[in-house]
């Protein structure tokens, strides 16, 4: 499996990396079943691992502590912080106090001494971004993490944290994850020539948009994707009464053509889609079961060609969302009526 290195860490990280999320209750809750997939994809050359604190509330980190035993050295392991563990408003967020705290969490479940790569797992807007990176400038000094980086992070955000570290003498993020597929090319436009431009490496995560890119919606011998919104499944992620939604199973529709002739599945297209772009460091592949491992590792090592790419930009222009759910971090400023209108006297 293909090396590239992580932003400028100067650490080698495979092309795909195995994303835990769903290993535990969320997902796989057979500990012995998901440690073996973890143990295939480290086998099939896979060497870099992302979890969160919040995934399975925390027993994905436990499982794939498990699944380390032994073969630590060889891993990257990232792992995230920030949202909610636990009813108490101090128990989230990205302040100092929580950080410290969180990361004594992860590392007594991930049964290590260090984490490769620590990540704020949103953004923050009741915290000063020089207090969080302080903290993880001290974590980094103190030897329990050893680089830092965002997700989810707007291109402004990403800015304003390099601006705040060069000025304040404290380390720089070094990698962003933001989500990436056919259907959700958006970071085109900022994120991804922010990373590139402040040596960040990036990891995406969602190639499969969801489940529209899996291959099971919109092909010759695919399901009505409306048949997991009546399921109660997602919904309303696959409500064909939105617009949104239709406009992604057209997508999704001509996309399988360009698969079959390309003679790929659409989860390969999709998949080497992501791997195609150059500021691209690693792909998140996150599956369930061991066959959905199979089908994913299936991709590693396609490389499209320059026509099929164009034809991708047809359907899909660079640089564009199908729709506006694939943004996981809406700021304040759009979501608070207060921040956008005048108050007016009574």
């Amino acid at each position: 499996m293909e090396r590239r290195i992580l932003g400028a860490t100067g650490i080698s990280v495979s092309e795909f990396a195995l994303g835990a999320m769903m290993l535990g209750a969320w997902g796989n809750p057979d500990h012995d079943a998901s440690v073996a997939m973890v143990h295939r994809a480290l086998d099939a050359g896979v060497n870099f691992i992302d979890t969160a604190d919040m995934y399975s509330d925390g027993e994905s980190e436990v499982i794939v502590g498990k699944a380390l035993k032994g073969r630590r050295d060889d891993v990257v392991l990232a792992t995230k912080f920030h949202n909610p563990m636990g009813p108490d408003a101090n128990h989230r967020g990205n302040s100092r106090r929580w950080i410290m705290r969180a990361v004594e969490d992860s590392l007594r479940r991930l049964d290590t001494d260090w984490i490769d790569l620590y990540q704020i797992h949103r953004p923050d807007p009741a915290t000063d971004i020089e207090e969080t990176l302080a903290a993880l400038t001290d974590l980094v000094r103190a030897g329990k993490i050893r680089a830092f980086g965002t997700s989810a992070f707007p291109a402004e955000e990403l800015v304003e944290a390099h601006w705040t570290a060069e000025r304040r003498g404290l380390l720089k993020p070094r990698s962003e994850q933001p989500p990436y597929s056919i259907l959700a090319r958006g970071i085109e436009a900022g994120v991804l020539p922010t990373a590139r431009r402040h040596g960040m490496g990036v990891l995406t995560w969602s190639p499969l948009s969801a489940g529209w890119l899996s291959g099971r919606y919109g092909g010759p011998d695919g399901a009505d994707p409306a048949t997991a919104h009546r399921s109660g499944q997602l919904s309303p992620m696959y409500d064909l009464s939105l617009p949104g939604n239709a406009a992604k199973l057209a997508a999704v529709t001509e996309l399988h053509k360009v698969a079959a002739d390309a003679g790929l599945t659409l989860p390969q297209l999709a998949i080497a889609f992501v791997l195609s772009h150059l500021d691209v460091t690693s792909v998140i592949i996150g599956p369930r079961t061991p066959e959905q491992l199979e089908g994913l590792l299936s991709a590693s090592g396609l490389r499209l060609s320059d026509e099929i790419l164009d034809r991708i930009d047809e359907i899909v222009p660079p640089g564009t969302d199908v729709t506006r759910d694939a943004t996981f971090y809406v700021p304040p400023s759009v979501t608070d009526p207060r921040r956008r209108r005048r108050s007016r006297a009574a």
